[in-house]
């Protein structure tokens, strides 16, 4: 049960610092889950010992680099759970469709598929990133509901976005990103189908 128990406070730990972009103090992390400063020290200790978690300058705990590691193992996998997904989708809609997660307050763009039946179309880079609340993709993760964007990335960029429900802990999206105006009766449903189709994939 002490195993489980440390386990468990080592596991909240590790979340509180990755999604705290400036970092934690001890006190603060203390506070945040209801624990001793002492019990947050020890934590700290381990998790540095494998560089999850790291002090800087001033003494707060912020994302160490085994943490970075390990996330950016798991986007290929998230990336290719979604690519059958964002084929279909980009042929359907005939735009650059993509699967975009949430990583503090920005949005990453972790896969990108190009349509292959249009002469023009968005160049999308995988890796991209833009604050949360910019674009469609970073809205729709914040609202949990479908999302249009118009020029707010890149002028006369026009982008509709939904979330990717039902997955605990991944907090996503997919859309489609176009240089004309989409026609949102069109792109709806095919976005809705990718979304879930990804959910399943990723369940």
């Amino acid at each position: 049960m002490d195993t489980a128990q440390t386990l468990d406070r080592g596991l909240r730990l590790l979340t509180l610092v990755a999604d705290s972009p400036s970092g934690v103090t001890v006190t603060e992390a203390a506070n945040r889950l209801g624990v001793g400063r002492a019990v947050v020290y020890r934590l700290a200790a381990t998790l540095t010992e494998h560089s999850m978690v790291r002090r800087d300058g001033a003494g707060r705990l912020r994302a160490g680099i085994g943490l970075i590691h390990l996330a950016r193992r798991a986007q290929p996998l998230l990336a290719d759970a979604a690519l059958p997904a964002l084929r279909t989708l980009a042929e359907q809609v005939g735009a650059t469709a993509h699967l975009t997660i949430a990583d503090g307050t920005e949005a990453v763009a972790v896969a990108v598929v190009e349509p292959s039946s249009t002469m023009f179309h968005v160049a999308y880079r995988v890796g991209s990133r833009h604050p949360l609340d910019r674009g469609a993709a970073g809205r729709a993760i914040l609202s949990g509901e479908l999302t249009q964007s118009a020029g707010e990335l890149q002028p006369g960029a026009y982008g509709v976005a939904a979330p990717i429900t039902g997955i605990e802990g991944l907090s996503a999206s997919v859309g489609v990103v176009s240089l004309g105006e989409l026609d949102m009766r069109q792109a709806k449903e095919p976005i809705l189908t990718a979304a879930e189709a990804i959910a399943t994939a990723l369940a």
